[in-house]
């Protein structure tokens, strides 16, 4: 079958969308569908049970509700449609609020800017959303606190510099006692004390009812309070008021970005596998790595406002598909690394290796139509940038299929809210089909978990090598000091060499060996 023949019989568009799909250019088999019809069955039993409200993470008791955010009359009950729409309003009348200058900061005067803290979904999907389509100009300028780099903290403060006493400041964790989050918190309420502000005048909660940080901005008279929920997880929690907070403050349209994710929703939902956007989706990457993820997923967007879109797919796709164990307890060490930048970027970063390397991936290009809202100039007799962008995917799509480099491509009409919510919907679905298909928990991340603990170990052992430093010149070698705490010689060497890089200990000399280094305490 010639490339024209196979691009019309695997090529589906919904039309009242502006959307398309093509899977043409993936060589999976005619007989994958029929092959794989009981496992997609089975994820479409799954996913309609998760949608009215099964318990889909076993490990915590919990329900799964993100789609929930975006049609609240899928909710399995009347209190939590109620508290999805109560807070949808809450958001948007709050953010009108600051807007009108009926919500000023202190001395009364208006808002400028907004400041997110979180990390992971908590700042991932606001930065997707703010970078994709907030309004040029914004209504709110938006900065972020994404990790617990001080010097990274720093730059922001500094580029915010006398407009932070017209900086609301959102702080985003479930739990209230995500560290990086509280770091950041304890950082912007100093930045705000040096500048002579109270930070509770400026500063917004978004996080569980009664967690750490409810109690702690109920008790210093915090601005406002929104939910998070536990049935929402940070990765699909764009759509609560994890994201529509930071959004409509910039001046986005929210209600449409939650209908285009409905109404991918709404087409995902009961359409069969072979015209199912999402179901596509799931079963090209089940062909492309063989069930077990042998290939990478190239996010390839041909549109800057989307760069940001590789990074938000990173973790909805390798968070939820990363595991060690599936459903029945099996060792699969399952999960699709993700990557990607822009085109037509790409073509002059590691797209040569897609082309001539080694062939261990598969690339989602995502085409947006319109080149611009303005009238485009020639740059070329006939010719404009956008032709020019349209050209380089075109050809990109081409050389990699000559040297059996398998794409899909989606496309789009244009980026704004309501494509930006179709592609979020699309891949949130895609993930928890490909689940289905694979056996795994998508909604669960004992890893991350881990990482946590272990962290914390380190904090531990930190402290005590900080105490044990002895004072004066003699100092202690970094074998001596491991040996008398009875920890690792390699953790107790990374450590002193963090505290005398920031000035909480003294490096007297370098030994014949790294085990010789002494320190003393600063």
């Amino acid at each position: 079958m010639n490339h024209w023949d196979r691009f019309q019989k695997h090529f589906v568009r919904y039309p009242n969308m502006g959307f398309s799909i093509d899977i043409s250019r993936m060589a999976f088999e005619d007989d994958l569908f029929s092959n794989m019809a009981e496992r997609i069955d089975r994820a479409f039993n799954d996913m309609r049970a998760l949608e009215a409200g099964a318990i889909a993470n076993p490990d915590e008791g919990r329900m799964v509700g993100h789609y929930w955010l975006r049609q609240s009359a899928l909710a399995p009950d009347a209190a939590i449609k109620s508290e999805i729409d109560d807070t949808l309003d809450a958001t948007l009348k709050f953010a009108a609020e600051i807007h009108s200058g009926g919500i000023t900061a202190a001395g009364g005067a208006r808002f400028t800017r907004v400041l997110v803290v979180g990390i992971g979904g908590s700042a991932l999907g606001p930065q997707l959303v703010s970078h994709a389509i907030a309004p040029t100009p914004a209504a709110m300028s938006i900065s972020f606190f994404d990790n617990t780099d001080p010097d990274g903290m720093d730059k922001v403060i500094a580029e915010i510099g006398s407009e932070l006493a017209t900086t609301i400041t959102l702080v985003i964790s479930k739990s209230g006692g995500t560290k990086e989050t509280r770091n950041g918190m304890l950082e912007a309420s100093l930045a705000y004390s040096k500048a002579g502000l109270d930070f509770a005048k400026h500063a917004v909660a978004v996080t569980g009812v009664g967690s750490e940080l409810d109690k702690h901005a109920i008790a210093q008279g915090w601005l406002a309070r929104f939910p998070m929920w536990d049935w929402v997880g940070g990765r699909t929690s764009v759509m609560s008021a994890v994201g529509t907070l930071a959004a409509a403050l910039q001046g986005v349209d929210v209600p449409r970005l939650l209908a285009g994710a409905a109404a991918m929703d709404a087409e995902t939902r009961n359409r069969p596998a072979s015209e199912n956007a999402a179901m596509l989706l799931a079963l090209m990457w089940h062909h492309a790595g063989k069930g077990r993820g042998l290939k990478d997923m190239v996010v390839l967007p041909y549109k800057d406002r989307l760069v940001l879109f590789s990074k938000y797919l990173q973790q909805l796709v390798m968070e939820s598909l990363g595991k060690e164990h599936d459903l029945s307890g099996a060792v699969v060490n399952q999960g699709i690394a993700v990557y990607g930048n822009k085109g037509s970027t790409d073509q002059h970063a590691y797209v040569q290796q897609l082309r001539d390397g080694v062939n261990n991936f598969f690339a989602t290009f995502i085409e947006v139509r319109k080149s611009r809202d303005a009238e485009s100039m020639a740059v070329d007799p006939g010719f404009t940038s956008g032709d020019y962008l349209q050209g380089f995917l075109r050809g990109t799509r081409k050389a990699l299929t000559e040297r059996n480099r398998e794409s899909i491509t989606l496309s789009i009409d244009e980026v704004n809210a309501y494509s930006l919510g179709m592609l979020i919907g699309l891949f949130e679905r895609a993930v928890g089909f490909y689940a289905s298909l694979v056996n795994v928990n998508a909604y669960h991340q004992p890893g991350v978990e881990a990482g946590k603990k272990a962290a914390t170990e380190f904090l531990q052992q930190l402290a005590r090598v900080e105490v044990a430093l002895p004072t004066g010149n003699d100092g202690i070698s970094v074998a001596g000091l491991a040996s008398q705490l009875d920890l690792d010689a390699e953790d107790v060497f990374h450590m002193l060499n963090h505290l005398a890089a920031n000035g909480r200990a003294r490096m007297i000399s370098a030994g014949d060996s790294l085990a010789g280094d002494i320190f003393a305490s600063a």
